[in-house]
């Protein structure tokens, strides 16, 4: 399903040195896995036997009862698709390996050893078993099967997912096998362990899976060994984690007394992708390796995954004040710099009562505030026209007024007026040039006033616009630096509504984030907004998020519908983000001229459409094949 697949992760009833009731357990919880699709599930370490079975592995008794366990096993599973992991030792050449076995449809699909093996402190595998590193290109005898053996194994079903394989301490070495796995394509990590608990160890855990699903841009399943395992000197909470390119998707409760099992929809696609679009990844060396096809998988037939609605604003409230200073502080930073270049000292800027003007002044105030610069040289001009209502022009004003900025209001009336009659055009004809003779006097006059006073016009259009192309080129779409140019709308309005806890200002920021966007363009009827920008272009909010998906890994348009039902259920219908989405990648293509000339200015999230940088595009390229899946 559009390159999501289910993966588990399961923690079993462990009884120490018993492979048979293991077993049961083991099978119980494949088979709990299966019903509920789920594609690959992962067993904690040495699974059959007990990971502190200690010595007893040297025993005869022991590894025979769990080779008579695995047979056990794989006849009760034959009928399933699901792919399970389980730890087992693995007798070779005189050496026991630690090791993961991988299993489908009663068939042994691979085995792959453990390389790193602990030897400290409360850990002594070194006791008895032997590295696997050296084992590459091998097979080993196993229930008279030669079985694929050794470290250089990868297993894939031939789509999007290719999976590797490490144990335990594999991950928490300096160069865990997990690093080479992913260079080979690997986009899904499993880890089989062990690891005990102590105070604070389980953050850490999950800290280090995080991060290593981030590094290697892969999904990551780890799960540890129960309470069943031995108490002789350590316990084990059974910690089941699985991560996505640097988020936890799951986690359980640890010190269960039963066997469960944690899943979730994992988008391993969009991490392919990811690797073309965000990284170096392509320039990491390759291995050698072996890829074991794996059989039919489970069909998801409902997505188990929260998709967020707004992805470029932050889901957790708790971290708002961190990141919306991070946003001001980017975009002062990036003009403190270009005006020190240009041995400026004033700011010029539109202030218009609106989202995108509004943000546009915040942060250049916080670029004056920082460097102890005097308010007063940042200059807002007001630019009343046919379509100004005294809503929007109060606010504007009254917010210049909280802020100590100089203030200057000239109507554009006139001028636009002269510009109807030098080119012929009938004022009361209000199509795209009665809109666009406006936008272009009142960039012209912050032009001109910038060069009287020697200052710098500020850009107030931001990245949802630019991508949409709603602009009017050489008018809004033009200016000396471009400060809002990384922000889309929705992100916009999150950092506005962090602007609110000041109070001098707050009244103001409220009436503005609940006036509708619009360039009042046009006249108004009894002095209100006749022209809603979203009534015309469509939600920002779906605009937004067609955005993210489209850029940052470039989603499908098929998907991007699939994903957007699913985020705006019981907000909008499919064919409302149908429409939306067709107009989105009309207007995203026919409008890259604009994008292709765009001012500078700072970058601020993760997706950008600077053509000198982040984004090339030939402002002729046909979206006809884009707009085919949407048929």
């Amino acid at each position: 399903m559009y390159g999501y697949y289910r993966v588990a992760s399961a923690v079993n009833n462990t009884t120490v040195a018993n492979p048979y009731e293991n077993a049961k357990e083991i099978i119980t919880l494949i088979q709990e896995a299966h019903h509920n699709e789920v594609s690959v599930v992962v067993f904690p370490e040495l699974t059959l036997t007990g990971y502190t079975a200690s010595d007893l592995f040297l025993n005869q008794t022991l590894l025979d009862q769990q080779t008579q366990a695995l047979k056990y096993i794989l006849k009760n599973i034959e009928t399933v698709d699901t792919v399970a992991i389980i730890g087992i030792a693995i007798l070779d050449a005189d050496r026991l390996y630690n090791c993961a076995i991988v299993l489908q449809k009663g068939k042994i699909l691979g085995i792959v050893p453990k390389t790193y093996l602990p030897n400290k402190k409360e850990f002594y595998d070194k006791r008895q078993f032997t590295s696997g590193k050296e084992n590459v290109q091998k097979t080993v005898l196993l229930l008279d099967e030669e079985i694929p053996f050794g470290c250089d194994l990868l297993f894939s079903d031939g789509k999007d997912m290719t999976f590797g394989v490490e144990i335990c301490e594999d991950l928490w070495n300096v160069m865990p096998p997990s690093n080479q796995m992913a260079s080979n394509g690997a986009n899904l990590i499993f880890n089989l362990s062990a690891s005990n608990e102590l105070i604070g160890k389980h953050e850490y855990r999950e800290e280090l899976v995080r991060t290593q699903s981030a590094r290697c841009m892969s999904a990551y399943v780890y799960t540890s060994a129960g309470v069943g395992e031995s108490t002789t000197d350590t316990v084990f909470g059974g910690h089941a984690i699985i991560s996505e390119y640097g988020t936890t998707l799951a986690q359980n409760e640890r010190f269960s007394l039963q066997s469960h099992l944690i899943s979730a929809d994992v988008d391993l696609e969009r991490l392919r992708w990811l690797r073309l679009n965000e990284s170096s990844f392509c320039d990491t060396p390759k291995s050698p390796v072996r890829i074991i096809k794996v059989g039919g998988l489970p069909s998801i037939t409902s997505l188990q995954r929260s998709i967020e609605p707004m992805p470029f604003v932050p889901s957790k409230y708790a971290d708002k004040k961190h990141r919306c200073d991070e946003i001001i502080h980017i975009q002062a930073h990036g003009l403190i710099k270009r005006m020190k270049h240009a041995h400026i000292q004033k700011a010029v800027l539109g202030i218009s009562g609106g989202l995108d003007s509004t943000l546009a002044l915040l942060s250049t105030h916080k670029a004056f505030e920082i460097m102890g610069w005097d308010h007063q040289n940042i200059i807002a001009v007001t630019m009343p026209g046919f379509g100004t209502t005294s809503r929007t022009k109060n606010n504007a004003v009254k917010l210049c007024e909280a802020m100590n900025v100089t203030l200057r209001e000239i109507d554009i009336t006139d001028l636009a007026l002269g510009q109807f009659e030098a080119i012929g055009h009938d004022k009361d004809t209000h199509d795209i040039t009665y809109e666009n003779v406006q936008a272009r006097a009142r960039t012209s006059i912050l032009m001109n006033m910038a060069n009287k006073e020697g200052g710098l016009v500020i850009g107030t259009g931001d990245l949802s616009e630019v991508a949409l192309g709603w602009s009017t080129y050489n008018g809004d779409h033009m200016s000396m630096y471009a400060i809002n140019n990384g922000i889309p709308k929705t992100l916009i309005k999150y950092v506005i509504e962090y602007f609110t806890e000041e109070e001098k200002i707050a009244l103001y920021l409220h009436d503005i984030l609940n006036t509708p966007i619009s360039p009042e363009l046009l006249p108004h009827d009894e002095d209100t907004i006749v022209q809603e920008s979203e009534e015309i272009v469509g939600p920002y909010a779906l605009h937004d998020f067609f955005l993210y998906h489209f850029i940052k890994y470039g989603a499908k348009p098929d998907k991007i519908l699939f994903l957007a039902k699913l985020a705006f259920e019981g907000k909008y219908d499919e064919e409302t983000i149908k429409k939306w989405l067709k107009l989105f990648l009309r207007r995203f293509f026919t409008q890259q001229f604009k994008r292709s000339c765009i001012p500078d200015g700072p970058k601020v999230g993760t997706i950008s459409l600077s053509p000198r940088a982040d984004w090339r595009m030939p402002s002729d390229a046909d979206v006809e094949a884009w707009l085919e899946q949407l048929k």
